[in-house]
């Protein structure tokens, strides 16, 4: 009888969460200005625009959010949190639009908007930036956090697959079977 050793699931790694929180914030970008489309220019087509230097900004932004969030939970409360992410998110937004119109890249331009600056910030936006800080922490950041990656019998990409029925785990192929004992370990038949 042979035991196999089922490995505990690990956490995400900071690029996979980074891929996550890129993801979106991109998705986040072409909804909001889609939903600014149909709300200023009543536009039923709802053509939702970003760039590809959005998934660097937003991956970036939200994983050092996330960072912040690791440090300040327990110290400050949530409102106090979210105007620091808000804050941050300002900062972030002026240094990489400022940066990227360097190579004349910034995909955004506010000086339309009445208190802009330098047309790459604008007060306007404050309370979007403050509802999306909450959004982040309650909701993408603590779920993506609770995220593990595993492998084994389970994990749907091997060629085990779980039998509900009786508990065990049989292969695919061969006539092999691995059943779960009740000290954690898997049992090869």
């Amino acid at each position: 009888m042979t035991q196999v050793t089922v490995e505990a699931p690990v956490p995400l790694t900071a690029l996979s969460r980074w891929y996550l929180y890129a993801i979106h914030g991109y998705f986040c970008e072409v909804m909001f200005t889609a939903a600014w489309e149909f709300v200023v220019n009543c536009n039923w087509k709802f053509p939702g625009v970003t760039s590809v230097w959005a998934l660097f900004i937003y991956g970036t932004c939200i994983l050092i959010v996330e960072r912040m969030y690791l440090t300040l939970r327990g110290r400050c409360p949530a409102l106090l949190r979210c105007i620091i992410y808000t804050l941050w998110t300002y900062l972030w937004e002026f240094g990489t639009g400022f940066l990227l119109r360097q190579f004349n890249a910034c995909p955004w331009d506010y000086t339309e908007f009445r208190y802009n600056f330098m047309g790459l910030i604008t007060a306007e936006y404050a309370v979007p930036w403050f509802c999306a800080s909450f959004i982040v922490e309650r909701f993408v950041i603590r779920r993506t956090l609770r995220l593990r990656f595993h492998e084994g019998p389970e994990d749907g990409w091997s060629k085990h697959r779980l039998n509900a029925v009786d508990g065990g785990v049989s292969l695919g192929t061969g006539g092999r079977e691995l059943r779960n004992n009740a000290n954690g370990y898997l049992k090869v038949e």
